[in-house]
């Protein structure tokens, strides 16, 4: 999943971005609200956390250009501002749920896997449950029945993906654009050689091919 954080403090942001990063989080990371206008709204984030006490433009204003251009894209914003007021602009200019600075680094990371669960119509379950697949989020393994499975990083990241996605048809560019940030190489023929890891440890029905498109998670392994 690719992340858009928009945050100032230097400092908060680089503790996020390892944070995120450890949990399997592609994170492009910007300090201005004129640049998160534009790169916001014409890359594919699957979420955006944004502050509002931004340079440039502020991030209560990103929010509701965004909004106006007709972006979809989940919100979470950070305030270092308590105010029930500011809290309901935010709301009312589009933002899916907020933080209140400081927080613990573990409440956003829960917050964002309930987004993510509840824009894609899923249960928020202590772990994410697709076709027969349990996937721990925290441990970064999948389960199925009484069956447990080691993930590797990568592994983890795709299989989240597709569980979040069941039934559709995704592209080897469309995954690409979504498990890697802007400042890696994405070569879609590292998906395939991850999705040929995943058949191996969960069975090869798991994850159907659509010659010519892609693929598709179906989950149920032979």
């Amino acid at each position: 999943m690719r992340l858009l954080l928009v945050e100032d403090h230097v400092p908060l942001a680089d503790e996020l971005i390892s944070t995120l990063g450890r949990q399997g989080y592609a994170i492009d990371w910007l300090t201005d609200g004129r640049d998160a206008i534009h790169q916001g709204a014409t890359e594919p984030y699957d979420l955006i956390v944004l502050d509002l006490g931004l340079p440039g433009v502020p991030g209560l204003e990103v929010l509701q250009k965004w909004r106006a251009a007709g972006l979809s894209t989940p919100v979470l914003i950070l305030t270092a501002r308590a105010s029930w007021a500011e809290r309901i602009e935010g709301l009312k200019a589009g933002a899916d749920d907020y933080l209140t600075k400081p927080f613990h680094p573990e409440e956003l990371q829960l917050r964002i896997q309930a987004l993510l669960r509840r824009v894609r119509g899923l249960a928020n379950q202590p772990k994410l449950e697709s076709a027969g697949l349990h996937l721990d989020e925290g441990r970064q393994c999948v389960s199925r029945g009484e069956e447990e499975v080691q993930l590797t990083a990568a592994e983890f990241r795709l299989l989240r993906y597709f569980m979040l996605h069941p039934g559709q048809i995704l592209s080897k560019s469309h995954l690409a654009e979504h498990l890697y940030d802007g400042e890696n190489e994405r070569d879609s023929n590292v998906i395939e050689v991850h999705v040929n890891h995943l058949r191996r440890k969960l069975g090869r029905a798991v994850v159907e091919t659509r010659r010519g498109q892609g693929y598709r998670f179906a989950g149920t392994g032979e």
